[in-house]
């Protein structure tokens, strides 16, 4: 068992599931919030709320979400990148806490929540301990564009919906630079869970 939640958090394109991978090779559980957000806005009452907000259009005559057209509507602008959080956040941080409470029973070194919208949404609260992933805009642009295969402006406007750097800086314990070589960042997140264990235990 353990007591040690990690939440690990950073904007898009920063490196942040490089750095979540190095914490399950040093032997924690990963919960990823993405995954369970894509899980939970499949869900009918969710779609019913989405659908509301955003467009019939959103949802094709299968029942199925169409991601893509949601994403460029909810992340237009800010607010609409609140309120598709409002609808959503609630339901996620339910299964959260299902999921940490489950993971917190097995041997493990620690259970680490990968969240991108961490402290947006109020997770911060669920863990120990919080880790941010940051790097230079510039860097963050060309992985987007390469990692999403879109265009640098719709990347420019995805970036545009999240905080900057110095907003994670100044909320975490603990940062950690996303530019480094995926060796580099082994050797640094190996030497961080320890530090976290040593302060934290």
């Amino acid at each position: 068992m353990t007591d040690l939640v990690i939440g690990l958090t950073g904007p898009t394109g920063a490196g942040k599931s490089t750095v979540a991978a190095a914490f399950r090779e040093a032997g924690c559980l990963i919960i990823d919030a993405d995954q369970i957000a894509r899980r939970t806005i499949a869900d009918p009452k969710c779609l019913t709320a989405l659908k509301k907000e955003f467009g019939n259009d959103i949802v094709g005559q299968d029942n199925s979400l169409n991601r893509g057209l949601l994403a460029q509507r909810a992340f237009a602008d800010k607010k609409k990148a609140q309120r598709l959080n409002a609808i959503t956040h609630p339901l996620i941080k339910e299964e959260i806490i299902r999921k940490i409470a489950e993971y917190r029973k097995k041997d493990v070194k620690a259970v680490v929540l990968d969240a991108p919208l961490l402290f947006e949404s109020g997770a911060d609260l669920l863990c120990t301990v919080s880790v941010a992933v940051t790097a230079p805009a510039e860097v963050r642009l060309y992985r987007i564009v390469n990692r999403d295969s879109i265009s640098p402006e719709l990347a420019r406007a995805r970036m545009g919906t999240q905080q900057e750097s110095e907003y994670y800086n100044s909320r975490a314990q603990y940062l950690l630079e996303g530019t480094m070589s995926a060796g580099d960042i082994q050797t640094k997140v190996n030497q961080l869970l320890e530090q976290i264990i040593g302060d934290y235990a």
